[in-house]
């Protein structure tokens, strides 16, 4: 993987090939690999959406060459998006709520996109909400919504799937993953089911997302420190079906956190708290089809690591648990 060997005539042409990583912590009967985002030109695994997902709206006319394309993101969406708008003659404007990234808003903004904050007590919804309102209020605009966008999901069914496919000569036995918008895990999900209908699908969120309510469980709606991959409101990630989903993960933020310093200090993975949570959901699958508890058609489990942890340092990853995030 990442085997370019030539010039390339732009950054978007490095987007993905991304290397495929035995996680060392794994049992050798029934090993996990993790695909590493962060070799991404925007350093996380939303390159793939931005670039596939603006080519596309490029095609069908959605919006047309210097237009304007508005997102509600958390930050990596934004970077992705902005490393591809500049590339295909688009201006990008991002709505953030404040109490995300420092890091990652000030990436944005050195690619040449706008970024409006909305207050975090709104959350995620309300900024839905006002990047659809900053669109009708523009001509040529449109708004990709990686949250209901099928081609978000589409994005990793033709790229992370078949790149994983490729170096594991088709023997995926599960796939592990964040929850999130759902894009990654149903993509990924769905090419392998294509493929083998038995692989195990695992989905991951942190403990007190709201995720279960999808498989009818109630849940304690709580705070958590994980970012990325958890959800207050699923009436909001529309591209999430639980009924291609064998499980889901809820992962404390203490485990997470300890997991973080561990693949740094153990395994050399500098690599955020969704990678963390991603890395003990997949090595408790693998542990559990070692012990015979769950049958896997393939002897391999495969997860992603989204993203870095150098675009959260500011809020404490790597200081003691109570000192992440304050």
């Amino acid at each position: 993987m990442t085997t370019h060997r030539e010039p390339l005539p732009s950054v978007l042409e490095t987007v993905g090939e991304t290397p495929l990583v035995r996680v060392q912590a794994s049992p050798d009967a029934v090993p996990v690999y993790a695909k590493l985002e962060s070799f991404n030109p925007g350093a996380s695994i939303k390159d793939r959406i931005g670039k596939h997902m603006l080519e596309r709206m490029l095609e069908r006319g959605d919006v047309d060459p210097g237009g304007t394309i508005i997102e509600p993101t958390a930050g990596n969406t934004g970077i992705g998006i902005a490393v591809a708008a500049g590339r295909l003659d688009l201006e990008a404007v991002f709505v953030v709520p404040e109490r995300f990234s420092v890091e990652k808003q000030q990436l944005m903004r050195a690619l040449g996109a706008e970024v409006i904050n909305t207050p975090t007590e709104d959350g995620m919804g309300y900024a839905i909400e006002r990047a659809h309102e900053l669109a009708s209020e523009l001509d040529n605009a449109a708004v990709p919504q990686q949250f209901s966008n099928p081609l978000n999901a589409e994005a990793h069914y033709e790229t992370t799937a078949p790149e994983v496919d490729e170096a594991l000569d088709g023997e995926v036995g599960a796939v592990v993953a964040g929850c999130g918008t759902g894009g990654t895990l149903m993509g990924m999900a769905d090419y392998f089911h294509e493929r083998e209908p038995g692989t195990f699908v695992g989905a991951v969120e942190p403990e007190g997302s709201a995720y279960r309510e999808f498989f009818d469980e109630d849940v304690e709606h709580e705070e958590y420190k994980t970012e990325g991959i958890g959800t207050h409101d699923i009436s909001t990630n529309v591209l999430f079906d639980p009924e291609k989903v064998d499980e889901i993960f809820s992962i404390p933020d203490r485990d997470t956190h300890e997991e973080m310093g561990r693949l740094a200090a153990e395994e050399g993975h500098l690599v955020a708290s969704s990678s963390a949570a991603n890395s003990l959901a997949a090595l408790e699958v693998a542990e559990r089809a070692a012990g015979g508890e769950l049958d896997l058609p393939y002897d391999s489990v495969v997860t992603v690591f989204p993203d870095s942890s150098e675009r959260y340092l500011s809020k404490g990853v790597y200081r003691s648990y109570e000192e992440w995030e304050g």
